[in-house]
């Protein structure tokens, strides 16, 4: 092309109005797939959905073993509750199934006629994810914490010896408590190195307490916290073993979370 051609055409490019952009439409950022899956609700917040795994109805231990040998669990059922059992050597129980990412919904009571102090105060605790035989897995704090002195971040609605909880919604010894969890489980990378650390939300009687609380690793009660390559793992209730009257639980389900 010659010089002469070359400036016609670039007069005539700079001659030409710009080229506006189309005017934005509402269609332009609507999406209409993947369309959700219908989830029927429960009769009241409470009740579970039509999509939750019913752990504990009030009727049997059919979904828990013992953490200790994966035999029956042998806590005590009765009038729709279950009872923490004293009987020796009876421990921990934990669900037969294992989950990584859900949602959670579990009501506990401290018994009316707690005695004790501190730690000794009605102590159990609903781990997240109990991830083998002695490991500490990642615990959130069961404890009358009505009108009980301890350290905060060991107080109920704590993510134990880490999260501090943003309120103290407790209710009397005697009335029932609700936790409402979101629980993100750890990735981690082939090598075992942490791909992404867990996170816990968590709603204590209606009240945020956890706000997407990032976990150091697993809640040990004496050391600095780490995490240990796991991929799913059972949820754990605990009998911590002191002398103050044995907590219940009610209503436990879990919502997996893809």
């Amino acid at each position: 092309m010659n010089l002469s051609a070359l400036v016609i055409l670039t007069a005539l490019a700079t001659s030409l109005p710009a080229q506006q952009p189309a005017a934005p439409k509402h269609q332009d950022t609507e999406v209409y797939e993947p369309v959700p899956p219908i989830v029927t609700p429960g009769a009241t917040d409470a009740a579970p959905p039509s999509d939750a795994i019913v752990l504990f109805d009030g009727k049997n231990l059919d979904q828990w073993v013992s953490t200790k040998d994966k035999s029956p669990a042998k806590w005590t059922v009765a009038d729709g509750i279950l009872t923490v059992s004293k009987a020796p050597g009876t421990g921990n129980i934990e669900t037969k199934q294992a989950f990584k990412n859900y949602q959670l919904h579990i009501e506990w009571r401290i018994p009316e006629n707690i005695t004790g102090t501190d730690q000794a105060r009605g102590n159990s605790g609903v781990f997240l994810a109990s991830t083998g035989p002695g490991d500490d897995g990642y615990e959130l704090q069961v404890l009358d914490s009505y009108n009980n002195k301890t350290y905060v971040n060991g107080q109920a609605g704590s993510i134990y010896k880490q999260g501090i909880p943003l309120a103290n919604p407790n209710r009397k010894p005697g009335e029932w408590q609700t936790y409402n969890v979101i629980w993100t489980a750890p990735t981690f990378n082939s090598d075992g190195t942490l791909k992404t650390p867990a996170y816990a939300t968590v709603f204590f009687n209606g009240v945020l307490v956890q706000n997407h609380f990032e976990l150091k690793g697993q809640t040990l009660y004496i050391g600095q916290p780490f995490y240990k390559p796991y991929d799913t793992a059972p949820i754990k209730l605990q009998a911590h073993g002191d002398k103050s009257e044995p907590i219940s639980f009610r209503n436990i389900w879990v919502r997996e979370i893809k």
